[in-house]
């Protein structure tokens, strides 16, 4: 049972390309977006990308703020294994003397090696960390640190993170809503 079908145009019910009706043939209509379809894309394009940057920016912060907080406890590991290392010194009161490369010998009480370089210049992840409040005790002519603050505050707080940190030795970590080391509020 063999079927052929035709297609007639002036058939009832037909559509006819625009061209066609201008007098133009259909292989001469050319294929595309119009204008306006390409507003549209772009418009939705846009409204997509206004949702999403707010939502980056908070996702970056909040990565920055859990950056700071382990680095903040590689610190206080370092801090303690140069007290064992050091004891003579006690802690350290300077990342730096944290820090230092292992190409330029071997470690020493102002270059223990125990956190990395990036950790070492103070600067990580969009905030700036620091150790103050050294408390020393002079034994037998020579000083001896016992007891530190490390901080991680964001470089610009509000855009690479929100809250300061504080960590002192032996202590639990401390967060400043305000971004700064006025930090009152225990971290969970």
């Amino acid at each position: 049972m063999n079927r052929t079908f035709s297609f007639d145009r002036n058939r009832r019910g037909t559509r006819q390309p625009i061209a066609a009706l201008a007098g133009n043939s259909a292989a001469e209509r050319q294929n595309g977006f119009t204008l306006m379809e390409l507003l549209i894309v772009i418009a939705i394009i846009l409204i997509l990308m206004l949702v999403a940057i707010p939502t980056a920016g908070t996702i970056r912060k909040h990565a920055n703020e859990l950056s700071a907080q382990k680095s903040l406890q590689t610190i206080q590991q370092a801090e303690s294994m140069y007290e064992s290392n050091y004891p003579t010194q006690g802690y350290a009161c300077t990342l730096q003397s944290l820090g230092g490369e292992p190409s330029s010998g071997p470690p020493s009480a102002t270059a223990a090696q125990v956190i990395n370089g990036e950790l070492a210049t103070g600067i990580k992840s969009g905030y700036i960390f620091n150790i103050t409040n050294c408390t020393k005790v002079t034994v037998n002519n020579s000083e001896r640190v016992t007891s530190y603050t490390a901080t991680a505050v964001p470089a610009t707080p509000g855009k690479t993170g929100d809250r300061g940190f504080c960590l002192e030795s032996g202590g639990a970590m401390k967060a400043d809503p305000a971004g700064g080391t006025n930090c009152t509020q225990m971290v969970q």
